[in-house]
């Protein structure tokens, strides 16, 4: 079962960037689509990105499209997000996790597993 680590949260003013790291333990990290989701308080869980296996393929929430960057080093077991041009909105606590089922270009939560235990990106107005 892969474990995961993220890292790289913290506070930045609006159009700002950060970036964020996720750190996974495992083999067999390069065979699994890998993904972003965040969660605003008092907001259900919502996906953000996710990136397939060699990173052929990244989908993205259309709030975020154009400013986020997701991104994988396979032989660094790590998967990143870029996070640009950021907005009081993107504040929120975010996940990694790991595609367990579904379609590769699933963002259903209940598709996912082994979920990070978060990291905070807070923007500032």
């Amino acid at each position: 079962q892969v474990q995961l680590v993220e890292s790289g949260g913290g506070l930045v003013q609006t159009g700002g960037s950060l970036r964020l790291s996720c750190a996974a333990s495992g083999r067999t990290f390069s065979s699994y689509t890998m993904g972003w989701f965040r969660q605003a308080p008092g907001k259900e869980r919502e996906f953000v990105a996710t990136i397939s296996p060699y990173g052929r393929s990244t989908y993205y929430a259309e709030s975020v499209k154009g400013r986020f960057t997701i991104s994988r080093d396979n032989a660094k077991n790590t998967f990143y997000l870029q996070m640009s041009s950021l907005k009081p909105e993107d504040t929120a606590v975010y996940y990694c996790a790991v595609r367990t089922r579904g379609l590769p270009s699933s963002r259903d939560l209940a598709d996912f597993g082994s979920w990070g235990q978060g990291t905070q990106v807070t923007v500032s107005s």
